[in-house]
């Protein structure tokens, strides 16, 4: 905290409670409760993550509270809202209201008359970014976020420039807007053996990774295929997939439909950060992102990269020099060749030379700093206007 400036109440709230979301949370109020600043966390316990949970409880904030959030838009939100608005009566009066996630992101902006506190709204990817997302909600989902954001939000932080591309498109006006690219910490190392071995891996094989929710957008299914296909040329490979989620069962299926099940294995219970220094070459295959957390890990360790082209790839992946960009299609040719082009020892050494010199780009101070400084720009500008 810069001297003369006095602590914030701060209140934040996020509804995924886990995956990269969750990450930027967590970081984001141990960040400002480090800095001085007193934080109430809320988050909602109906999709959260046990990890989540455990590094939330962790930090000692001022306080901690679970409060039920759907994902899907619904009569229930109503409840939700009531509850929220409890919190920030009982709890108050905050400083800054900051809402994660396009749900929270709604609920802590539409608000009762009274005294202005600054709101603040980081969506982690919008949901109109989702190529799949029909037209129909398209229209609907872009007319909320253009609504909500032109007239009831103070900041809206972007975390990529495609993202902030995308807000512009929704009719969100560029004085709102603002960029901070998430940050990561030291990222472990010294365990590749230990955990290689814990998952019955050859010490010699070459591992492909996947960390992140099994989910529709991270499209892990398109993995599977890959990874199938060139199995029976390289009979040293293994994939390691790091997370769970609703499509779990699926892609159990298609593994054991493959005939890929000594070759893969899932876990839900090791941070992706550790996973890392088992993972010969990390991929992701989403559909869309805004910038992933995962993304961040994987080059703050030096890993060689596979990455569809989407929001925040080019952040952090120079194509043919620290790793792969694919077609964001369900083609999976164009991925197959990439993890077939990565099992090269030289090609494979090379990038993930010049991916070590990248490693210290990617810091979690900058994020927390650049998050606060805006708190502070929100601050000044509503007392400007009173």
């Amino acid at each position: 905290m810069q001297e003369n400036e006095p602590p914030l109440k701060i209140l934040e709230v996020l509804e995924p409670s886990g995956g990269g979301s969750g990450r930027h949370f967590v970081d984001l109020c141990a960040g400002l409760k480090d800095r001085g600043h007193m934080v109430t966390a809320v988050y909602s316990p109906v999709r959260a993550e046990a990890r989540f949970v455990r590094e939330l409880m962790g930090l000692d904030l001022a306080k901690v509270i679970a409060l039920p959030m759907l994902r899907a838009v619904g009569p229930k939100d109503y409840a939700s809202w009531r509850a929220l608005e409890r919190v920030i009566g009982e709890d108050g009066p905050f400083d800054i209201i900051h809402g994660h996630s396009s749900k929270a992101g709604a609920l802590t902006r539409f608000r009762l008359p009274g005294p202005h506190v600054p709101r603040i709204y980081t969506p982690h990817a919008f949901r109109t970014m989702d190529p799949t997302l029909s037209w129909k909600g398209r229209l609907i989902f872009g007319a909320i976020e253009g609504l909500l954001g032109r007239f009831l939000t103070d900041r809206l932080i972007c975390v990529s420039q495609n993202e902030y591309d995308h807000a512009l498109e929704l009719g969100i006006p560029a004085s709102k807007l603002a960029v901070v690219v998430n940050g990561v910490g030291t990222m472990p190392n010294g365990r590749r053996s230990e955990i290689r071995s814990r998952f019955g891996f050859p010490q010699d094989a070459l591992v492909f990774g996947f960390i992140g929710r099994l989910s529709a957008q991270k499209a892990p299914e398109r993995l599977i295929a890959a990874f199938a296909a060139i199995a029976g040329a390289l009979p040293q490979a293994r994939l390691l997939i790091i997370g769970s989620g609703e499509l779990e069962a699926e892609v159990r299926r298609q593994i054991t439909t493959n005939g890929i099940s000594d070759r893969v294995v899932i876990d839900a219970d090791l941070p992706g950060s550790e996973a890392l220094q088992a993972i010969d070459v990390l991929v992701m295959t989403s559909r869309y992102e805004a910038m992933s957390y995962v993304m961040l890990e994987g080059a703050a360790a030096g890993v060689p990269l596979i990455l569809t082209d989407v929001g925040g790839t080019s952040n952090v992946l120079d194509h043919d020099v620290n790793g792969l960009v694919v077609p964001n299609t369900d083609d999976t040719a164009p991925l197959a060749a990439a993890m077939a082009k990565l099992a090269d020892p030289a090609t494979r050494t090379r990038l993930a030379a010049a991916a070590s010199e990248r490693g210290d780009r990617y810091g979690v101070d900058a994020m927390v700093g650049q998050t606060l400084g805006l708190y502070r720009q929100a601050l000044a500008n509503g007392r400007a206007r009173n």
